[in-house]
C-alpha cells in the first residue's frame, strides 16, 4: 500500500511579527544618522538585516533582497562619504554578516544556495556605485582645483615680472638722468665761471652743455619708450649700449675735468647683450658717483678678462669718504646708485662690491660673468647708445 505525503504550502504572513517589525523600523531608523555617523549607520543597519534574517524562517518569511534595502542605502551614504579604503571594508563586512546569516539561519538545512551569493551581489552594487561617483566627484574638484592654483600663480607670475620690469625700467631712468645731468650741471657751472673771463672757451662748453642735454633727451625717449607696446612702429630700433661705446662714455665725463684712465688685462671676449649693457651701465653709475662725491678730477677703469668671466674695477683718489653710522654707505650719496649697480650685476649672474679704499678714494668692483647665467632671460632694455 502506498501512501502519498503532500508537502506544507508556504505560510503566507499577512501581518509582520511585532519583533520583526520592531527590528525593521529599528534598521530603517538607522538611516537618520547617515550624514553625521555612517559607520554607526553601516553597523545598526546590517545587525538589524541580520535579525531579521535569523528570525524569517520561525516567522513565515523569506530572508531576500526586499529586507536589505537599508543595508544597501547605509553603504552607498558610506562610500559617498568616507574614502574608498573604509568603504571598501564595510561592504565586504556588511555582505559576509548577511550571507553567513541566510547560510546559517535557512530553513531546512544549512546550506550556500546561488541566490544568496546573489543577495550578496546586490547588496554591494549600491555602495560600488556611490564609490565611483565619490571618486569622480574628488577628481573633477582636484582638476578644479588645480585649474584655479594655476591661474593664481600666473597672477602672480605676472605681477612679479611687472615689478621687475618696473625696477629695470626705474634704473635705467635713474642712471640716464644721473648721469647726464651731472654732466650738464657742471658743464653749465663751467660755463658761468668762464664767460666774464673767457668767453671763446665759454661758448665751447656751451657747446657740449647742449650735445650732452640732446644726448641726455635720446635716452629718456628710448627709455620711456619700452613702455610702448612691442608692435609700435615708432619704437627704437638703437642698439643697447656696451663697452664698444665706453670710450665715448670715458669722453663725455673729460669734458667736465674728469680724467679717466681705461687699462684692459686679459684677451678682451665678446659679451651676450645683457652683460654688455650691465657693465655699461656701472661703469656709467660709478664714475657719475666719482664726479659728483669723490671731490677728485681723476679716476680709473680696469677691465680684467677670465676664461668665463668679466671683472670691472671702478676706483678714484679722492679723500677717504666718512659714512654715518645710521647710513653707511648711502650716507655718502651712493644709495640708489649702489642699489641698481647691485640689482644688474646678479640679474645677469654677477655681483658686485662697493668700499672705501684703504686710506683714499671708493672701489666698485663688478664680477660678471662673460655670457648670461643659465635660466629664462630677463627682458632686454633696449637704449640708444
Amino acid at each position: 500500500m502506498l501512501t502519498t505525503t503532500m508537502a506544507e504550502p508556504p505560510r503566507i504572513v499577512r501581518r509582520p511579527p511585532p519583533a520583526a517589525a520592531a527590528v525593521a523600523v529599528l534598521a530603517c531608523a538607522a538611516l537618520l544618522l547617515r550624514r553625521t555617523h555612517p559607520r554607526l549607520t553601516v553597523t545598526m543597519a546590517t545587525g538589524s538585516t541580520a535579525v531579521l534574517g535569523a528570525l524569517g524562517p520561525s516567522h513565515g518569511y523569506e530572508f531576500g533582497s526586499t529586507l536589505t534595502g537599508p543595508v544597501m542605502a547605509a553603504l552607498a551614504s558610506l562610500a559617498w562619504r568616507t574614502d574608498g579604503r573604509t568603504a571598501a571594508r564595510c561592504s565586504a563586512a556588511a555582505a559576509a554578516v548577511l550571507l553567513a546569516t541566510s547560510v546559517l539561519w535557512s530553513p531546512g538545512e544549512p546550506q550556500l544556495r546561488p541566490d544568496q551569493v546573489g543577495l550578496a551581489a546586490v547588496t554591494l552594487l549600491p555602495a560600488a556605485v556611490a564609490d565611483a561617483l565619490r571618486s569622480r566627484r574628488d577628481y573633477v574638484t582636484a582638476v578644479e582645483a588645480r585649474a584655479e592654483m594655476a591661474e593664481h600663480t600666473r597672477e602672480e607670475e605676472a605681477r612679479r615680472r611687472v615689478g621687475a620690469e618696473r625696477m629695470r625700467i626705474a634704473r635705467e631712468l635713474h642712471d640716464v638722468v644721473a648721469h647726464h645731468i651731472t654732466l650738464a650741471h657742471a658743464q653749465a657751472a663751467t660755463a658761468d665761471y668762464l664767460l666774464a673771463t673767457r668767453p671763446d672757451a665759454a661758448a665751447e662748453v656751451t657747446g657740449s652743455l647742449t650735445a650732452t642735454l640732446t644726448a641726455a633727451l635720446g635716452e629718456l625717449k628710448a627709455t620711456v619708450g619700452l613702455l610702448r607696446e612691442h608692435d609700435d612702429p615708432a619704437g627704437s630700433t638703437e642698439p643697447a649700449p656696451g663697452l664698444a661705446q665706453l670710450s665715448d662714455l670715458l669722453a663725455s665725463f673729460e669734458s667736465v675735468g674728469l680724467t679717466v684712465t681705461l687699462t684692459r688685462e686679459g684677451e678682451a671676449r665678446p659679451l651676450s647683450p645683457g652683460v654688455g649693457l650691465t657693465a655699461y651701465r656701472i661703469t656709467q653709475e660709478a664714475l657719475t658717483n666719482v664726479s659728483k662725491h669723490a671731490l677728485t678730477t681723476t679716476a680709473a677703469v680696469h677691465l680684467h678678462y677670465t676664461a668665463d668671466r668679466l671683472t670691472l674695477t671702478v676706483t678714484d683718489d679722492g679723500p677717504a669718504p666718512a659714512f654715518p653710522p645710521s647710513r653707511g654707505v648711502a650716507g655718502y650719496g651712493y644709495g640708489y646708485g649702489l642699489i641698481g649697480m647691485r640689482e644688474r650685476a646678479h640679474a645677469v649672474g654677477g655681483h658686485l662690491h662697493a668700499h672705501p679704499r684703504g686710506g683714499a678714494g671708493f672701489e666698485v668692483r663688478a664680477e660678471l660673468p662673460t655670457r648670461t647665467a643659465p635660466g629664462p632671460p630677463p627682458t632686454a632694455l633696449r637704449d640708444a647708445p
